[in-house]
């Protein structure tokens, strides 16, 4: 049995926060979790809708760091739903929200885009924070972490442990120049122990020119991403994760729905529900198992027909909704 976890950045805009003052929490809300549209919502509550439809369950990775501007009602309001339907939560942190704190920085006037920028004693204060915070908010203890932008090093795995997390998935091998900054190579494709903590990397596919293509619902089609996990499932391998965002359903504006990137999300949820041999999964119900010996497990190969289709669909949803 492979199991696959759908896991889904929870999180209020920090950009939007800086753009236009930290006085509008409610349309924050309404774009970034709710994702309100006049056409309908397709945010948080919808795409639990879709899991629970399909009996699939979904890893929501909130980020409890708004609360140092709203307090912790903030986060209350996007954790307790989720809890209430029986989906897992776990420990997102989106450090530029440091920013906007003012008084209430636990770091003082200390700031920076992703966690890797602090040093360990201050990553061990943003986390123990976080935790806290999501807790405070009606959460059980988390267990896992995605850091924001995926911009973690090997000091936020230590200063995890410090805190009592057991499990990290910010190493994408997809993403070649991104932000993470764990030592680990895109060899490494499946969980494994680094730093004393499991290692959960996000899936990932073969694409053109010998690269790969990181396992995210903007990133490959539904058929590319069923035809990873039946791969995956045919390789014994035990374990699978893509990523999606509360707000992904929407255009790049946040102002309509992405029909393209929903009928994706959609189709994707039923599809998986029919695969036999693979099963969604959760830290808290069934964590990833850390993997032994050799990591460089075989991705899926490349399709130029799959594969083909998605950047005509992505040129297409880049034309109708916006790019990036």
């Amino acid at each position: 049995m492979t199991a696959v976890y759908i896991t889904i950045d929870t999180e209020y805009s920090a950009g939007f926060a800086k753009a236009e003052g930290t006085g509008l929490r409610s349309e924050n809300f309404a774009r970034s979790i709710a994702c309100a549209t006049q056409d309908g919502n397709v945010g948080v509550e919808y795409q639990m809708d879709v899991l629970d439809r399909n009996s699939l369950k979904g890893v929501f990775f909130v980020d409890p760091m708004p609360a140092l501007v709203w307090g912790v009602e903030a986060i209350t309001d996007i954790v307790e739903p989720i809890i209430t339907r029986g989906h897992d939560v776990q420990l997102h942190v989106h450090t530029e929200w440091l920013e906007l704190a003012g008084d209430e920085n636990p770091l003082g006037d200390r700031t920076s885009t992703n966690i890797k920028d602090f040093t360990l004693e201050e990553q061990v204060q943003i986390l123990d924070y976080a935790k806290s915070t999501l807790m405070a908010a009606g959460a059980p203890a988390p267990i896992a972490f995605r850091s924001g932008n995926y911009g973690s090093n090997d000091d936020t795995l230590r200063a995890l442990k410090q805190i009592g997390i057991g499990y990290e998935t910010s190493h994408c091998p997809g993403i070649a120049d991104g932000y993470c900054d764990i030592s680990l190579t895109s060899e490494d494709r499946l969980p494994q122990m680094h730093e004393g903590l499991v290692e959960v990397p996000v899936g990932c596919i073969d694409s053109f020119g010998g690269t790969l293509r990181h396992a995210q619902i903007t990133a490959l089609s539904a058929w590319e991403m069923l035809a990873a996990l039946r791969h995956a499932r045919a390789q014994n391998i035990p374990s699978f994760t893509i990523v999606s965002h509360s707000f992904e359903l929407l255009s790049r504006d946040r102002s309509k729905i992405n029909r393209i990137v929903k009928n994706r999300f959609d189709s994707f949820c039923a599809g998986l529900a029919k695969i036999e041999g693979v099963t969604s999964a959760t830290y808290a119900g069934n964590p990833p198992i850390p993997i032994h010996g050799n990591l460089a497990a075989k991705p899926l190969p490349l399709s130029q027909v799959r594969s083909g289709l998605r950047i005509a669909e992505q040129a297409l949803s880049n034309t109708l909704y916006g790019s990036g």
